[in-house]
């Protein structure tokens, strides 16, 4: 017989010998129980306030993306103004002044 089955055969024989009934919790056990449970207002574990600090983060996060694709677009829409000679009333000026003078 190997190690495991003596083991076994110990745990079946030491399990056999349990008298019968339900054992019952210890005075207060239950209200302790209730006391910690109400403090930790119902949560289980510490998750809870790791969720809502990921959640806040998240959402910082999406308004500062938000801000700096605004800031991107008007960059990118004032670049484009400031490019185009067409529409720079100077640009337009300064080049019907220097055909005049090349004449």
């Amino acid at each position: 017989m190997n190690k495991r089955d003596h083991d076994l055969v110990r745990l079946l024989r030491s399990a056999a010998n349990v008298p019968e009934g339900i054992p019952e919790a210890p005075f207060g056990f239950e209200t302790r129980v209730m006391a910690l449970w109400r403090a930790a207002n119902g949560e289980a574990n510490g998750t809870g306030d790791l969720t809502r600090f990921v959640r806040r983060i998240g959402a910082v996060a999406l308004v500062v993306l938000a801000l700096a694709g605004v800031g991107a677009y008007q960059q990118f829409a004032d670049y484009e103004e400031r490019s185009t000679p067409q529409t720079n009333e100077y640009a337009i000026a300064d080049s019907a002044i220097q055909t005049e003078f090349q004449q």
